[in-house]
This record gives C-alpha cells, structure tokens and sequence, in this order.
C-alpha cells in the first residue's frame, strides 16, 4: 500500500475525481533517559491519570515532536485538533515541522546527526530504519511501554492478525508505532478494467479465462465496437507510471504470482510451503511471457503502455472525438477517467475478474499488511515523557480521535448519520460528511492523517455512502464492491509484503532486490515487444541469475519468513 496507505478514502472521491482521478529539548519532567530496554518499560508516577483516564497529565508537560507540515494545513500549532488533543492530555506539543516532499531528507539527517526530538510522530520510518536505530538505541523498544499504557493499541493487535507480526522486528522488539489504514482496494491492488459497452454492443461475455480474454480484445480491435468507422481502438493499456498500472503484472498471475504494483515494487519471489524461490525463472514465467509476447504481436497490447507515464493515460482516457480505451491495468480506474459526472466514460468500465490460466492457475496478488511506521519515542525522551507519548499515541488509535483528526469538529465537517442514512455495506450509517458549499485549498480544523491512527474496514465502512457506485461522490463504495471480485481468489503463493529483513541483511538484500529487479523488467519487456526471442534466448536470461546472487537473494529472504 505504499501509496494509498496514508489517504483516507472518506475524501479519496473528491481527491481522485479532480487530482488522479496519503536538537532535543529536556522539558521540566527531568532528564533525558537512556535506552529503557524492553522488559523495564518506566512506572508511572503520580504525576499521571489512571490509565484510561484523562487528562494524561495532571500538570502540562511538553514533548517536541517531529512531523511533516502538510500544504493543505494551515498551522500545525494552532490547529484546532491540535488544541484539542493538548487539552484533553495536558501534554504539550512543540513541534519540529518539515515540508512533506523533504520529510525523508531530514529524518535521515536529525537522525544521523543526533539532532532529533523526543518523539517522531510522523516519519514514514522503514523496517531497516526501525532496526537500524532501535540497535544503536535510538528509538526506545516500545513492548513494555504498549502493555503497561495502551490498551487501545493491544486491542488492535489482538483484532488484526498480521499487525503485531507486522511491526515486530528480529529482535523481538516493537521500535515504532503504524498508522493502519485497511483498505479493500489496496488490499487488491491488480486490476484490469474493462469497458463493459464494449462487450455489451459487441455481444461478449465477461471473459473468465486468458484465452477468452484473447479473443475479446481481438473484437476490441477488429470490430468497431466505438463506432466511429476506424479502426482506432486500442484494445489494452497501461503504465508502469500508475499504482498497479503495469501492463504484465495482472495478466501474469494466471500463470505465476507476479507482486509488482508499481515501478519500484516486485520482489518476483512465491512462497510455497515454507519454501522461497524466484517465480521470474520459472517455466510459468516463461508461458506468461509467450502470452503476453502473442497478444502484442497482433496488436493488442498498445506499445506505449512500456513508456508512457499517468499523463499520458489522462489524455487517452479523455479524448474529446470518441473514447479508443478497451481495457486498462491499475488499481484506480480514475487514472484515465475522473469519476464525476463531468466524465461520464468512467461509467463504462469494470473489472475483470482473475482470469483462468492454461493450467488452471487463478489468483489475485494481496497487499495487506503494514510497510513502514510513524511514530518513534527516542532516547532523548525521560521517563515521563516516554508514558505521555505512548499514552497520548493509544488516545490516537481511539475512534474519536480519528473522526476529529481527519474531519475536524463535529458539526463542521462531520456529523452523525440520520435515520435511513446507509453505510458502504447498505447497513444504518454511524457518521456523515458534512459537504460544503465552498471548498477551500487550505484548512486548519485537523491533521488529516499525520501520525498513529486505526482506520479499519469496519470504520470506514461506518460512514453514509451513496449505494450507487457510478454515483458522483460514490466512488469508494465502487472501488469497494470491484475488489470484492478478487478476494476468492487470494494469492495462497505470494511472498508477504511486511516482512523484516534481518539488519545484517538488509543493505544486500537492497541491493540485490533493486538488480534482480531491474534485470527481470527489463527482459520483461524485450520478451513481451520481441526485441529478444523468448524461445531463443530463455535459457540465457534464466542463466543470468547466476551472476546476480539470485542464491543469496532468496536465502535472506528465506531467514526472513523463518522468523516471520
């Protein structure tokens, strides 16, 4: 979910119709404390409320706390959420802001550099980070400081099976806690739309088999079907630019898991048994690859799906004479068609279904899980802070403080539903949106989504939502019921997305990852458009593994699920 883990979909309908389509300060409390190691989290004192209760502190305390500044938010320090969570826990934040697009630049610096507060709250922090400065004592464990002080969050990690498992590194440690953001259409990333008035002039079924899906993308091409009297259809599309846009990924799972949702995505690994291996050296591989190699050769796959970026496929979609799109490979059809009913065409697609491979093979790539973490206590926080931060991180996992995080107060952006008012699933609605007359770029009512936070399918789901999906403003319950469509058929091979690589592996398993990675794509696509002939020069591409570490590469991974 590398993407869309930190957008909220409650606002997705509007973001993806008009833009596709988330040095230390000591403080009164005492003196920086050590490395506390898990096991020994700190006792609170009676300077704190009973668990539970509120406010946290009973005298103000400041912590500082690092986070991205968001453009669309006005004032971190007078933002109304922020009042209100300082109100409610007495703990005081003062913050150490950075421009979201150089969050990263900075962490990797304060955090080299030993210039960084008592609390990350928002660092996009990846499992090597997380292991890499809970080693060097950095980042506190968190284990003890969790089941002494937030019963929120080990609910949550009693109700989500993968989560703990998600966040706890080799050493046994938990060194930063996640935003969770579940999320059916993340979940299900691969899909392939296809335009269902095509299929319903040209009198063709939904095709439920890659052999099937041949032929329909034959009529796409040779029949007419937008009428216009040329032959100007492009019968499938795509971009390696777009989330889950390459144009092989979906289509190769009826042969072989293929894990690539974006360009910088794919281990290429399936786990069966217990057992790791590559899946891009396989005689599968090698079956999707004829395949795919077929349906260009006849002029089905368009050329440009290889270089064309997310632009390219705006243009394409909205082109003003006649729509030429049969099909296309992403996660959001609203890369090519905003969903508002200034673009209609969007009303024509659907997704296809995982098609029926030559061997039986069907199944759909699953991105659960949680990738990287937000929020870190270091060492540079005594104590008390470190039972404020992880109680006021435990308030934040609460249903409560995500509403007025991501919607303000109530009654401005948000209210209670009202009887007769559905939810996603059809069921009584639990809250609504409350939808402006005027839109502002800007706001200062909540931090959208920056820090710690639990958004589960329940929660989302919990909000009224226009049942029609091809509705304006309905377009996550689209989403939704289109992804519903691939959960029979959940990859039982594919290798888990949230897995730790052991520190000592970690700065290899990179570097392989990236050249074997690169080396399997481009191939891919010398395979697919023929500049290489598959019969002729498979074995020579198989035997280049040998020079890359490919034994190496799947023994890292191999310990890593070990201790999964």
């Amino acid at each position: 979910m590398k993407r869309w883990n930190k957008a909220y979909t409650g606002t997705m309908g509007v973001a993806l119709s008009f833009s596709l389509v988330l040095s230390a300060c000591s403080t009164e409390s005492g003196t920086p404390a050590a490395n506390t190691p898990s096991g020994s989290a700190p006792v609170a004192s009676d300077a704190f409320s009973p668990v539970g209760q509120y406010p946290i502190v009973k005298k103000p305390m400041t912590i500082k706390m690092f986070a991205p500044q968001l453009a669309s938010i006005e004032n971190m320090e007078t933002n109304t959420f922020t009042k209100y969570v300082q109100d409610k826990t007495n703990i005081q934040i003062k913050w150490d802001l950075v421009p979201d697009k150089a969050l990263n630049d900075r962490k990797q610096l304060m955090l080299a550099s030993g210039d960084y507060p008592e609390v990350i709250l928002h660092g996009s922090l990846t499992k090597d980070e997380q292991m890499k400065y809970g080693k060097q004592g950095v980042f506190i464990p968190l284990n003890d400081l969790i089941d002494k002080y937030a019963p929120n969050f080990k609910k949550a990690m009693t109700d989500l099976p993968y989560l703990k498992s998600s966040i706890t590194a080799p050493d046994g440690n938990i060194y930063a806690l996640p935003q969770i953001n579940e999320c059916y259409h993340c979940n299900y990333a691969q899909k392939l739309w296809i335009n269902q008035s095509w299929l319903d002039k040209l009198g063709l079924k939904m095709p439920t088999t890659t052999n099937e899906f041949y032929e329909v993308l034959k009529a796409f091409k040779e029949k007419d079907p937008n009428g216009n009297g040329k032959k100007d259809e492009i019968p499938l599309t795509g971009s390696d630019d777009m989330w889950a846009g390459n144009i092989a990924s979906f289509l190769m799972n009826s042969f072989i898991i293929d894990d690539q949702v974006d360009k910088d995505s794919g281990t290429f690994l399936q786990l069966k048994d217990g057992k790791v291996d590559l899946s891009a050296n396989k005689a599968e591989w090698k079956q999707g690859l004829l395949y795919l190699n077929k349906l260009y050769k006849e002029g089905l796959i368009d050329p440009a799906s290889f270089t064309q970026n997310s632009d390219a496929i705006q243009q394409l979609g909205n082109r003003q004479d006649v729509n030429v799109m049969g099909g296309i490979t992403t996660a959001l059809i609203s890369y090519a068609h905003s969903p508002d009913e200034k673009h209609p065409r969007h009303k024509d697609y659907v997704t296809v279904p995982p098609l029926k491979g030559p061997n039986g093979v069907q199944q759909a790539g699953y991105f659960a899980g949680v990738g990287s973490s937000q929020m870190a206590i270091t060492n540079k926080a005594t104590k008390e802070q470190q039972i404020a931060a992880i109680r006021l991180a435990d308030y934040l996992y609460t249903e409560e403080a995500i509403v007025l995080e991501e919607r303000g107060p109530e009654g401005q952006g948000w209210r209670k539903a009202k009887d007769g008012e559905q939810d996603m699933n059809g069921e009584p609605a639990k809250y609504a949106i409350i939808t402006k007359a005027e839109t502002k770029t800007t706001h200062n009512d909540g931090w959208e989504q920056i820090g710690p936070s639990l958004r589960t399918f329940q929660y989302r789901d919990s909000w009224a939502a226009l049942q029609d999906p091809f509705a304006e403003g309905a377009y996550e319950v689209r989403l939704k019921r289109e992804s519903a469509k691939y959960e029979p058929f959940q990859s039982k091979q594919m290798y888990p997305s949230s897995v730790f690589i052991a520190l000592e592996d970690a700065e290899v398993a990179a570097q392989l990852k990236t050249t074997i990675r690169d080396y399997i794509k481009s191939n891919m696509a010398q395979f697919i458009t023929g500049s290489k002939d598959i019969e002729k020069d498979w074995d020579s591409y198989v035997k280049g593994f040998d020079g890359l570490q490919l034994g190496k590469y799947i023994e890292i991974y191999q310990k890593a699920i070990a201790k999964k």
